[in-house]
């Protein structure tokens, strides 16, 4: 049965002139406004590629490689931003631009034949995957997945600040103590800053980094350049980013998730759901911001289902 429906799945593909030429297992370069950017194509299951946006801004997509497994029924591609990871690490500020990412993705997803996918980003990729689609259409993305999203930054702090009243007093008086010094680079605030992320980003000790991540670091310079300090204090050019006024122009099936403990809040991400008729939302039990590496199989199993969905038209 399974065969008959992609059958029909690819003879409908072609009968609308769309290629279905999956990219090959492998990665390489691919140029992009501003530099070289390293891409990854794991898997050569005949189903819609799935392309992954990593977080950050400035994290890598080495993490994301947990999502390999899905290669079985289709490519998974992921790659890292420019200035970042393995890509090209150019020092000029002026590119760190949600525009410029928009374009990036748009350059990728060309240079891999992508004309049908599921899209997916992560926190800040959420944030270029809902700008993407806004800016570009929603021509050949066949599902799109917001998991734990930044979409507003104000309803962000808004939430980071409700987090941070519920930490120890010390813990909070020191945040605020070196915010209002503008000394949020020392050991005091650091170690602070750790409470609220052991509970809202990994959901307890956060998990070691594979060692095939190895040559592939992040950016604090474009972290803290887009966003600030912190996950919690935002100081940077994102600090007025919010799409939630055109939410409901997303017109293909949309996937919410986020964890239980999330600094993005379920109760926020819910809001937002309801904001895209006919999308869904999954909270993932005992998990934060970091729902993938703390639950992988859970994760996976909610992506492989979204996806069966959205490609028989259960929208």
């Amino acid at each position: 049965m399974k065969k008959i429906l992609l059958t029909a799945l690819l003879l409908s593909l072609c009968s609308l002139g769309i290629s279905r030429e999956n990219p090959q297992p492998g990665q390489g370069f691919i140029d992009v406004p501003g530099g070289p950017v390293w891409y990854r194509v794991a898997g050569d299951g005949p189903g819609i590629p799935l392309l992954v946006l990593h977080g950050g801004p400035g994290g890598t997509s080495c993490g994301y490689s947990l999502l390999e497994p899905l290669g079985e029924t289709r490519p998974v591609v992921r790659y890292d931003q420019l200035g970042t990871g393995r890509s090209g690490r150019p020092e000029d500020l002026s590119l760190w631009q949600v525009e410029r990412f928009v374009e990036e993705l748009d350059v990728i997803r060309r240079s891999l034949g992508l004309e049908q996918m599921h899209l997916l980003g992560h926190s800040w990729g959420a944030s270029l995957a809902a700008a993407y689609v806004l800016e570009k259409g929603t021509q050949g993305i066949v599902s799109l997945t917001l998991s734990s999203p930044l979409l507003s930054t104000p309803l962000w702090i808004e939430d980071a600040n409700t987090l941070r009243q519920q930490l120890p007093a010390e813990v909070q008086q020191t945040l605020a103590e070196h915010e209002r010094a503008g000394t949020t680079d020392s050991k005091e605030y650091q170690e602070a800053s750790a409470v609220f992320y052991k509970r809202h980003v990994y959901a307890g000790e956060r998990p070691k980094r594979a060692a095939s991540c190895a040559g592939a670091p992040w950016s604090q310079v474009i972290y803290e350049y887009m966003w600030g300090p912190t996950e919690f204090y935002a100081t940077g050019n994102l600090v007025d980013f919010d799409v939630t006024d055109r939410l409901h122009e997303i017109d293909v099936p949309v996937l919410f998730m986020a964890g239980e403990f999330d600094e993005a809040r379920p109760q926020r991400v819910a809001e937002f759901q309801k904001l895209i008729p006919g999308s869904r939302l999954e909270i993932i039990k005992d998990a934060a911001h970091a729902s993938l590496s703390k639950k992988p199989d859970q994760y996976r199993q909610i992506l492989k289902e979204f996806f069966a969905s959205a490609e028989a038209g259960n929208h």
